[in-house]
């Protein structure tokens, strides 16, 4: 199963990647996460980890699986039956701005049901999260 948002946003790349990289923050811009938890300091990296707590789901560990700067991060997080990933994709448009596209897409034995279950919830989650990550970049 694969879920997908995404938006323009009136902000240069770097802005944009400096918000969404600063994962401590994100409770401040969406209300689909209301505590982060980074397991180490320093700047989000491969192998970095983050224990996400959002309203109606299970608090869950995510580890960064590909991060290309300024550009995109992957992270995935596992529960029995289902494998998260995690896509976060920043692309400079033509004239300035930034398209940016955020994706969750489940595999497992579990997925189909999971999905079926909680896939209303993770869009609308996906959904606060681009337009939260918008207004934030915006405000500069």
């Amino acid at each position: 199963m694969r879920f997908e948002a995404g938006t323009e946003i009136a902000a240069d790349a770097q802005r944009v990647w400096e918000v969404l990289v600063d994962v401590r923050r994100w409770p401040e811009w969406t209300a689909s996460v209301s505590h982060i938890e980074r397991g180490e300091s320093g700047p989000l990296a491969v192998g970095s980890t983050a224990r996400v707590t959002q309203p109606k789901l299970r608090p869950a560990v995510w580890r960064v699986t590909g991060l290309t700067e300024g550009r995109k991060f992957t992270w995935v997080s596992d529960t029995p039956g289902v494998h998260t990933r995690g896509e976060h994709r920043l692309s400079p448009l033509l004239g300035g701005g930034t398209r940016v596209e955020l994706a969750i897409a489940q595999s497992g034995l579990l997925a189909g049901p999971v999905g079926w279950l909680y896939g209303g919830l993770l869009r609308h989650y996906l959904r606060l999260e681009a337009d939260g990550l918008k207004r934030r970049s915006e405000e500069g």
